[in-house]
Parts: structure tokens; C-alpha cells; sequence
């Protein structure tokens, strides 16, 4: 089945780095690690095969800092969302 995410950063230099799988929720990585980021809205999407329905989609996004984990809420067959 075909998942469809679409994720709005609050900044760009953000890079997909693949997904997997804990348990029955699906990871979405990204990273942004760089030094100098534009300060504005970015918005990435990303399309992935996989052999079965997540319970969750979940984004990751590792920085310098850390990072983030945020949960996609599914609209009209995408999974939608929006980094805090």
C-alpha cells in the first residue's frame, strides 16, 4: 500500500533519510544538521510502499540541537503534518 506524507518544517535545509518501522507505527526521518537554515515554512512530501497499514505515522527530525518527534494526522488519504 502506498503511503503519502506531506510535513511542513519551520525552516528549510531539511533532508528525507528514509523510514521504518517500531512496532506498528511507521517512522518518517528527516534531518536537518547544517549551521544556517532560511527562516521560512518548507514543506516536503513524501511518497513509500509498504506491506501493511500503520497504526501511526510518526515524523522524526534529528538537528545539531536534538530533535523533534511529531505525530501525522491522516486527511482525504494523506498523513499531514507540522513541525512544533
Amino acid at each position: 500500500m502506498k503511503i503519502v506524507l506531506e510535513v511542513t518544517f519551520r525552516m528549510g535545509g531539511v533532508s528525507y533519510r528514509g523510514h521504518r518501522w517500531e512496532g506498528d507505527a511507521l517512522v518518517f526521518e528527516f534531518e536537518r544538521l547544517g549551521d544556517a537554515f532560511i527562516q521560512v515554512l518548507s514543506r516536503r512530501n513524501v511518497e513509500e510502499e509498504v506491506e501493511r497499514e500503520p497504526s501511526a505515522v510518526i515524523v522524526e527530525l534529528k538537528t545539531k540541537e536534538g530533535g523533534k518527534i511529531f505525530e501525522a494526522a491522516l486527511e482525504d488519504g494523506v498523513y499531514r503534518a507540522r513541525e512544533p
